[in-house]
């Protein structure tokens, strides 16, 4: 930074970036050229592809874009196979080569495909979106309409955000993990936590965490009310990517909405009663509730790290309940299955399912029935969500989802890795 120059944080320095600008202020509304859009088959095709047919429109930039299958399947009926005919006929017609149809979540799948990098501006159609700001992107959730424009016109408005600094001193304790920082940060500030700004993770806690852990913090900046969650650049970021990357980090005296500081070594593992993730405490504080069923799946909780932490639980132990596991991605998947990870795994009694959402979002044939209480390393437990509205979902960590499963009962998983 040049003297005199104002000091800027991450989120004003890339939005600064992809307006053409050479600083911006909060609250100022900008347009922004957009570097990479992307859509899953729910949100996707199958609302846009009409809308562009009737304004005769085309894609401005396909090889910008990424279509990635993963709420609907595996197909389970027949409205399900038709949602991903549209979605394959579409990429076809619009010529879009970065279609990646059931190879996991989207979420996933985009960044372990080389699609984002540190200081790129991307939208994403799904809520969850700003999982690309652990890459130092900016990144966030639109709906199909908004889509639409990105993709007629290449570019979006946007509120410049203020940023709110999340910034946590020492290490997270083993068998304590991103999941247990989100659900202990939406527990304390509440669901509109974020006020719809720019949430900054920060601190030696926080850049000691690898990537997929990364990504699960700023994942979850959806459920903090948060417009996008977002990690400076560092090694870490370059190592995954496999590729030098540019640094892209806040200013030391950028201005800011709000500066939290924590203390990591604290922190206990936590878990979010139905039917919100703000209802959150320490995991030893339910160790009266018996699930039913674990479920280890999600973006938040069933990448190659989430599979292991579980597996570390599990190993040598058998589950005291059913217990679901999908896995976030085929690449992550063939790896886990490679270095013996899902061994473990359906050695304790775990039953596999496919790749993709399921059970999350509501959809296939294993949603949750009458009554069932569960214990998942999703990031929602909102009422009816996940399958009856009877059920009652429990938010944990892979972590003490697995140790839940052994024990018979929630409880704190730093018991069974001693």
């Amino acid at each position: 930074m040049k003297k005199g120059e104002m000091q800027a944080t991450l989120a004003q320095k890339l939005v600064a970036r992809a307006a053409g600008k050479s600083s911006v202020t909060p609250g100022e509304i900008v347009t922004c050229k957009v570097d990479l859009a992307m859509m899953h088959d729910s949100g996707g095709p199958r609302r846009v592809k009409p809308m562009l047919e009737r304004l005769g429109a085309k894609v401005w930039d396909p090889s910008k874009v990424v279509v990635i299958t993963d709420h609907y399947v595996p197909t389970y009926d027949d409205e399900s196979r038709k949602i991903i005919r549209i979605a394959r006929d579409w990429v076809r017609e619009a010529g879009i080569e970065n279609f990646y149809d059931e190879q996991g979540i989207c979420h996933v799948v985009l960044p372990e495909r080389g699609h984002l990098r540190p200081g790129m501006f991307a939208v994403g159609g799904d809520s969850h979106s700003p999982t690309g700001g652990a890459f130092a992107a900016y990144m966030f959730g639109v709906g199909a309409t908004e889509m639409l424009g990105v993709l007629v016109t290449g570019e979006i408005w946007l509120k410049v955000p203020h940023t709110i600094a999340m910034d946590f001193a020492g290490r997270l304790q083993d068998g304590v993990s991103a999941k247990d920082i989100m659900l202990f940060l939406i527990g304390k500030f509440g669901l509109d936590g974020g006020q719809y700004q720019a949430v900054e993770y920060r601190g030696p806690a926080i850049h000691a965490l690898p990537m997929q852990e990364r990504m699960t913090l700023c994942n979850m900046t959806a459920e903090l009310g948060g417009q996008t969650g977002l990690i400076s650049s560092d090694e870490t970021t370059a190592e995954f990517l496999k590729i030098k990357v540019e640094p892209w980090d806040s200013d030391p005296d950028a201005p800011l909405m709000a500066h939290h500081r924590f203390d990591a070594s604290t922190l206990a593992p936590q878990v979010a009663a139905p039917h919100s993730p703000a209802n959150s405490k320490a995991a030893g504080e339910f160790g009266s509730v018996k699930p039913t069923l674990a479920y280890i799946g999600a973006c938040t909780g069933a990448k190659l790290d989430d599979l292991r932490m579980a597996a570390r639980v599990l190993r040598n132990r058998k589950s005291a309940m059913k217990l679901l596991v999908a896995p976030a991605s085929a690449r992550d998947l063939r790896t886990a299955e490679d270095e013996g990870t899902c061994k473990v795994l359906r050695d304790a009694g775990a039953e596999f399912l496919g790749l993709g959402c399921g059970i999350c979002a509501g959809y296939g044939g294993n949603v949750l029935g009458e009554n069932v209480v569960a214990i998942s390393t999703t990031a929602r437990n909102f009422k009816g969500r996940m399958g009856a509205a009877s059920s009652q979902v429990y938010l944990a960590s892979p972590y003490t989802v697995a140790a839940t499963a052994a024990a018979g009962h929630i409880c704190d998983p730093r018991e069974m890795l001693q």
